[in-house]
């Protein structure tokens, strides 16, 4: 199997990281594969935002489980709490997707998330890609939260990914080959 596919094969939502940093060059390294992600008509209508400041995610950390233990469903609060009780599982670096708000394109942004995820992988990064993070950036702490990550005026949350070196590792989740249909 070639290198690609043996990454594919590896990867795994790791939500149980180690306290330690990740390197400038790291980060610049999975940055620089994001932003060669494929958009629709090469539009590239969003914005790749590193945040590798520890105290603005453990702040965005402790908002966005304020907010979820708010909500009416406490099915989402009540994950977390059995996962540890954060959002971002220790996470000392966060990769968040701004979307351009007069053109918004989730297909994009899954596959610029695909990126960051393999990318990471490649380079012995764990991570694990975080759309609940979009709860942070909602309300009048969510526009606060847009101003002190610099997103461009007009663009919202897309998506998130988390990373960082993984303090638990698991198995990947076993392909189910049933789901493959062949036209012939």
């Amino acid at each position: 199997m070639n290198e690609t596919l043996n990454v594919i094969a590896e990867r795994y939502s790791c939500r149980n990281f180690k306290p330690d940093p990740l390197s400038g060059e790291t980060l610049h390294a999975i940055a620089k594969a994001a932003v060669q992600a494929p958009s629709g008509m090469n539009r590239q209508a969003w914005r790749v935002i590193v945040v590798k400041n520890k105290a603005l995610i453990e702040e965005m950390d402790a908002l966005g489980m304020e907010k979820l233990k708010a909500w009416e469903d406490k099915s989402f609060y009540n994950r977390m709490m059995e996962r540890g009780g954060t959002l971002f599982y220790g996470a000392t670096a966060m990769v968040v997707i701004a979307l351009d708000g007069k053109q918004p394109s989730e297909v994009d942004c899954g596959i610029l998330c695909q990126t960051v995820a393999l990318a990471a992988t490649s380079l012995g990064i764990a991570n694990v890609i975080c759309g609940l993070a979009r709860v942070v950036f909602e309300g009048a702490r969510g526009e606060e939260f847009k101003k002190r990550l610099h997103f461009p005026e007009g663009y919202t949350f897309g998506c998130s990914v988390l990373l960082g070196y993984a303090n638990t590792k698991k198995a990947p989740h076993e392909p189910d080959m049933n789901k493959i249909i062949v036209v012939e």
